[in-house]
């Protein structure tokens, strides 16, 4: 039986707690250690991959969550809160939210037919929906300015500003992150599991 059709007991709650504070440090080195100006080295989206494949698909929707909370209240979105609070609040939450749940849906149904595929595929699918659903919050609450700060750029497409000029870098940089420690983490999803007692 897998721990994510098991009751939480008080080890999944203390992974989960643990994998909570992971989340809130490195996302607020991530916003503090900027080896580029406005490039972000980060490897947040590590631990909610971990706790979306080991503790289950709502554990990471909270790991997201977290993650957003943590942008907002640690200046990681001041640009956006100056121009549209409510709009820059839904999307943060949002994103990171269904990052982390997706990345554990994911997971969970590739899991069982090849473990490998799955943590790859979860370690993919989290940074795309973070990054598309912060397309989307772009489009929806930002427009207008997204478009200035992309002529003011140089860029004639806006579409093009926000994937080279916004996202790109850090998108990449995340991706990359994920997909090389992906065997990390899956002997991390390996251990666990047998702390647990699984096959």
């Amino acid at each position: 039986m897998s721990i994510t059709k098991k009751a939480f007991g008080v080890r999944e709650l203390a992974l989960a707690a643990l994998l909570t504070a992971i989340v809130v440090v490195l996302q607020v080195i991530a916003n503090f250690v900027q080896p580029v100006p406005g490039v972000s080295l980060t490897f947040v989206l590590v631990p909610v991959v971990i706790g979306a494949a080991l503790l289950g698909p709502w554990v990471g929707a909270w790991l997201g969550f977290v993650f957003g909370v943590v942008v907002l209240v640690s200046g990681g979105a001041t640009a956006f809160l100056s121009i549209n609070p409510a709009g820059t609040i839904i999307t943060v939450l949002v994103k990171g939210f269904c990052a982390g749940l997706c990345a554990g849906l994911v997971y969970r149904a590739l899991a069982k037919g090849n473990p490998y595929l799955a943590v790859f595929a979860a370690g993919i699918v989290c940074p795309l929906v973070n990054t598309g659903l912060f397309f989307v919050g772009c489009r929806l609450f930002f427009w207008e300015t997204i478009q200035a700060w992309g002529a003011a750029s140089g860029f004639e497409n806006t579409f093009a500003y926000m994937i080279i000029g916004l996202a790109g870098i850090n998108f990449l940089i995340e991706l990359g992150i994920n997909m090389l420690l992906a065997p990390v983490i899956l002997r991390l999803l390996n251990l666990g599991k047998k702390s647990w007692g699984e096959n």
